[in-house]
């Protein structure tokens, strides 16, 4: 049985908690990343206290011999890799780079996709998309213009294909950034140190962990706050046809953005996270009731999951917004109809909502959105969890 783990918010819902418990309770090979980049932020707090914000490296990776694919979907930052494994190994992980794979065919998001990245969303000024500043969305927009000279995880290991495929970059961005010839080393460095496949095969139960969520999908998210990614389960199911899957679909009990966009129930007054501070890419990180119509839009956008799982129990919130005055034009549409999103974003950040009492979270939830609860969360460790339905298919 394998397991895909999805954010039917705009983020920030506890997949990485979600992927630690499974990894924790389950006879788990391997996490494998299905979409996004570094600019993930899972956040993993252990019994013993040890505690990481996962970016790249799947979020069980705490847990003794879980190891983490690195799929073709994915954007890889290869120095922010290293950092990560550094600190991972710091926290005792000494054999973090023996459990990775990274698909050749992988895009790699270079320091000059990173300055593209945070120079296009400066010049939008007050009109920011809500970036995480991170070159994700700049590596694809890329890659789609130029697709034969987009680097990618296998060119690290050819230092004159690198060398020709960056000095292209570096001139068509026309972003300044470091010489081509002082990125060489480290890029060569992490091509030694992991092991390169093409594709994904796998050798064991798998947990696919994805990043950011379903309200921020590339397709079906509100344009133009979206991000370059499929957020769905759709990448995973690619990656694992015919396979038997549990698809979990996680949620907050408040419906939470970090960054510019929509966000119709908020905000709640001196409520936020110490795990999404402000920054200066995403902005404020912004808590707002929950919000079931958006919610039930997601897993319609998602095509429906096997169950959910319900965080942030232990908040204090007494009401939720179980509709709008009118969420007439909440409808998922064809993929690739970006007018369409846009006319749905407007209509959004008009929406007017509803707000009802909360006595009991899970039938709230249940009843909103017509999908059980089977995991419930009271708190970051694997122990504050408590399975409340069937977690197999």
């Amino acid at each position: 049985m394998h397991y895909i783990v999805v954010d039917l918010g705009f983020g920030d819902c506890g997949k990485g908690t979600t992927v630690d418990y499974l990894c924790a309770t389950r006879d788990v090979d391997t996490v494998v990343r299905f979409n996004g980049g570094a600019q993930a932020a899972h956040t993993v707090v252990l019994a013993d206290g040890r505690q990481h914000t996962f970016a790249q490296f799947g979020s069980g990776s705490l847990r003794p011999g879980v190891r983490t694919h690195l799929s073709r979907f994915m954007v890889v930052d290869p120095l922010a890799l290293v950092t990560e494994a550094c600190a991972l190994v710091s926290l005792g992980v000494a054999d973090i780079w023996q459990r990775l794979s990274v698909d050749r065919s992988a895009l790699i998001a270079t320091p000059y996709h990173r300055a593209a990245n945070r120079s296009a969303e400066l010049a939008r000024g007050a009109d920011r998309h809500g970036s995480c500043g991170m070159g994700v969305g700049a590596t694809m927009e890329y890659a789609l213009r130029y697709p034969d000279d987009a680097p990618r995880v296998g060119d690290c290991a050819d230092e004159r294909v690198l060398r020709a495929k960056l000095a292209r970059l570096r001139d068509r961005l026309g972003v300044g950034g470091p010489p081509v010839e002082a990125c060489l080393p480290a890029f060569s460095g992490f091509a030694a140190a992991v092991t390169m496949v093409d594709g994904f095969r796998p050798a064991g139960p798998c947990v696919f962990e994805g990043a950011q969520g379903v309200l921020l999908d590339e397709w079906h998210g509100f344009h133009p706050y979206t991000t370059w990614s499929t957020t769905t389960f759709a990448n995973a199911f690619s990656l694992l046809p015919d396979a038997p899957v549990f698809r979990l679909g996680v949620l907050r009990t408040v419906t939470t953005r970090h960054g510019a966009g929509p966000l119709p129930t908020g905000d709640i007054a001196g409520m936020g996270d110490p795990n999404n501070p402000a920054n200066d890419w995403q902005g404020p990180f912004r808590v707002g009731y929950f919000d079931a119509p958006l919610h039930r839009y997601a897993l319609e956008a998602a095509g429906g999951v096997d169950g959910l799982v319900l965080t942030h129990l232990d908040l204090d919130v007494g009401r939720y917004c179980p509709d709008y005055r009118d969420s007439s034009f909440l409808r998922v549409g064809e993929p690739g109809d970006l007018d369409r999103q846009a006319a749905m974003t407007r209509a959004l950040l008009a929406a007017e909502p509803v707000y009802a009492p909360v006595t009991d979270w899970v039938r709230t939830v249940e009843e909103s959105l017509g999908a059980e609860v089977v995991l419930e969360s009271w708190g970051p460790t694997a122990q504050d969890k408590k399975p409340s339905g069937r977690l197999t298919a």
